[in-house]
C-alpha cells in the first residue's frame, strides 16, 4: 500500500506504482468512441501516463493544460490522461479545454488498470477511484519514472516527468 493526503488527511492505495525498470503491466482502456486501448495501440512511442481520479478538479485542469501545452511539438510520444470518468465526460472536457495533444483514457470497464498500477484508493471518500500519479514509459513499456502525488490537491512534478520522457 502506498499513502497519500486530501487536505492533509491520510488515504491509502491499494498498491505500488510500478517498479521503475520494469515492464509496465499491460492494461485495457476505453477510448472517446468506447473502443478498448491497451499498450499495444502505442507501440513504438514514449507515454506519458497522467492518472486522476476526476477530470472535474481545478488541479487536473490546470496539469492537463501543462502537459498538453509541452507535447505539442512532440510525435514520439504520447500523453494519456487516464481516469474513471466517463468516455463521453473525457471529450467533452479535452475539446473544451481544446487539449488537443491528449488521449483521454476510461477505467470505466475495468478495474484491472488501478489494481494493477497500484492507485486505486481504498479508503476514504475517493475511495474506487484513481489517486493522482504519473507514469513514464519507453518506447517498449519499460518503466522510466513513477510518481504518486503526495498530497492529492498538489500538482505533479511536470519538470521530472518531462525529463524522464526526454
Amino acid at each position: 500500500m502506498a499513502a497519500f493526503t486530501i487536505k492533509g488527511k491520510t488515504f491509502t492505495t491499494n498498491g505500488e506504482l510500478p517498479a521503475v525498470g520494469g515492464k509496465a503491466p499491460d492494461f485495457c482502456l476505453t477510448d472517446s468512441r468506447l473502443n478498448d486501448k491497451t499498450l499495444a495501440n502505442f507501440k513504438g512511442k514514449k507515454k506519458l501516463l497522467y492518472i486522476v481520479a476526476s477530470l472535474d478538479t481545478d488541479v487536473c485542469e490546470t496539469t492537463t493544460r501543462k502537459f498538453n501545452e509541452a507535447f505539442k511539438p512532440r510525435d514520439d510520444a504520447v500523453l494519456l490522461l487516464i481516469s474513471a470518468d466517463l468516455p463521453f465526460a473525457q471529450s467533452r472536457y479535452c475539446g473544451k479545454g481544446k487539449l488537443e495533444n491528449i488521449q483521454a483514457l476510461s477505467g470505466m470497464r475495468d478495474r484491472h488498470f488501478a489494481k494493477d498500477y497500484g492507485v486505486l484508493i481504498q479508503d476514504g471518500p475517493l475511495a474506487g477511484l484513481m489517486a493522482r500519479a504519473v507514469v513514464v514509459l519507453d518506447e517498449n513499456n519499460k518503466v522510466l519514472y513513477t510518481q504518486l502525488v503526495e498530497e492529492m490537491t498538489n500538482d505533479p512534478d511536470y519538470e521530472q516527468a518531462l525529463a524522464a520522457l526526454g
